[in-house]
This record gives C-alpha cells, structure tokens and sequence, in this order.
C-alpha cells in the first residue's frame, strides 16, 4: 500500500510540473523558445546552440532536459528558428517530451533602429508515459501510454540596438495524456512577456537588466529579473532571481570569435532547499559568419 501511495504522489508531481513549459535560466541565448517573434538580425550570421540543464539534483528522478536550437537568416527581413527540446521527469516510471518546432519570424523596420518582428511556430509535440518497474507495470494505471500533438504558437518582438520588449505564447493549442481515464499531463497555453535594456557604461562594459514575467491559466505569476553585465564583448557575469523559487548565478565567456560556453548555477529559496542540491546549466553556442560580413556587427548586440 505504501508504494501505491508513494508512486501516487510521484505521478501528480509528474502532472503537476508538467502544466509548465521546460525552464531555463539562460533563456536570453535562445528567446526564440519562448517568443517565435525573435530575430537575431543578423543577414549573415547563422547561430547554433545546445543547453543542459539537470534540475534539483539529488531528487530521485528530477527534471533534466536537452535543448538544441538554431538562428537561421533568410533575408534582411526573414528569420528561421528551430528547435529540438527533450524534457524527462521520473526514473522507472517516467514522463518523456520530445517536441520540434520551426519558427518563422517577420521584421518591419519602424524606425532608423527599431523594428519589430512578428512570428509563427509549427511543430509536434510527443509525449511518452512508460513504466518499466515490475511491481507496478501489470498495474493499469502504470500501462506505457503515448501521444503526439500539433504545436502552434505566435508572438511580437519589438527591439533596437540597446533594448527589447516580447510578448508571446508558444503553445497555443492545449493537450492531455490520459492513464486509465486519468489526466496525467495538460499542456496549457502560456503567456510571456520579456524584456530588457542594454546600458553602456563604457567602451569595455555593458550592463544589461531584463525580466521574463509567465503565465499559465490555473498556476502562479511567475517571473525573473536579472543583471548581466559583458566586458570586452568576451566575458559575462550574472546574477539572477526567480520568485519564490530560485537565485541564480550565471558566468558565460568566448572561448573563441565563434564558440561561446554558459553556466549557470540555481540555488533553491523554496522549501525544496532541503532535498536537493540546486540545478546546474550549461550552453554552448556557435556562430558563423556564412556571408562573411561579420566587420558590420563588430558590436555583437548584447541579446
């Protein structure tokens, strides 16, 4: 009976935090997962990325998830952006996310230097409920269950050199996984709002605060505010918070023009402190310069 009990309480975790897109604390690197309306702006430049992140370690089957993106020009107005996220939650029974998207975004030039861009992503998302320990797997509520969904979402971005302001909803069709009748994972709409102002402080410095700010129907507010701060366009420090969850410090330096490595470290201000030992995330990002016009963006914008 107690392991009944005990896996209950693992599968309305799984439900639970499944209500909520996967989280990153190095988000800015790749905004195009939460804002299709994103563009780099960069005609010449093609940006590839990866990011890790193992969530609450120390917790028996915890969060970890893998993302692999790209930024891809078309024109001075079009931009491409695909994704591959892979989300999984739970030990032997575990919840598995596979979703691919492609972004389409869209800029219409305001001014000298504001733009702003509107997107479109279309994609699947497949889910996968499977249960591989013996005591529980003849056990109907544990039967291995799958599902693939469409995924469409939209969203505006508005930016010129020195800032940034979004608002987007990635997902905008919700979705179920049923275990015998029960409701195992809703995926329901998000909304976030971003955004965030590049300070020059000198030739060698820049100061950036942004915020993300999410909503789900049916979940709390949630937001982070950060500070970044870039020196000699190579090395970055920052220090983030997000509400009633987590600190974070996060460290990013260019190894070379063309590869750039992040880490970021969270620390738990939630009652979670006590059983685990914070989440870790690391990216890799590279950049190539396809056209060979990188002298025009001997500034790389700082987001």
């Amino acid at each position: 009976m107690r392991i009944k009990i005990f896996i209950l309480f693992i599968i309305c975790g799984l439900s639970a935090y499944a209500q909520q897109e996967a989280q990153y604390t190095q988000y800015m690197y790749n905004m195009g997962i939460v804002n299709p309306g994103y563009m780099i702006n960069e005609p010449s430049i093609v940006k590839l990325g990866s990011l890790y992140r193992t969530q609450w370690v120390g917790v028996e089957g915890a969060p970890k998830t893998t993302n692999v993106f790209a930024n891809v020009p078309i024109n001075e107005n079009i931009e491409l952006g695909l994704n591959y996220l892979n989300d999984n939650i739970g030990g032997r029974i575990n919840l598995s996310e596979n979703v691919f998207n492609i972004n389409a975004a869209y800029k219409i030039k305001l001014k000298k230097d504001l733009n702003i861009s509107f997107g479109v992503k279309i994609g699947f998302d497949h889910l996968n409920f499977s249960s591989l320990g013996s005591n529980v797997s003849d056990d109907p509520l544990f039967q291995n269950t799958k599902k693939t969904v469409a995924n469409i979402g939209a969203g505006v971005f508005l930016f010129d050199e020195h800032y940034y302001v979004g608002l987007s909803a990635p997902n905008l069709i919700p979705s179920d996984l049923n275990v015998s009748s029960s409701i195992l994972y809703q995926d329901k709409p998000h909304m976030f709002l971003i955004g965030g102002y590049v300070f020059e402080i000198n030739s060698d410095f820049k100061l950036k605060p942004s915020t993300v700010v999410k909503h789900v129907s049916g979940a709390p507010l949630s937001f982070d505010v950060s500070a970044n701060a870039l020196y000699k366009n190579t090395f970055e420090l920052g220090v983030s918070y997000r509400y009633e969850d987590a600190i974070t410090g996060l460290a990013g330096i260019n190894i070379t023009p063309n590869l750039r490595v992040g880490y970021a470290y969270d620390f738990n201000t939630s009652q979670l402190n006590s059983y685990n030992s914070g989440s870790h995330e690391i990216m890799l990002l590279f950049t190539f310069d396809v056209l060979g016009l990188s002298k025009r963006y001997s500034s790389p914008r700082f987001y």
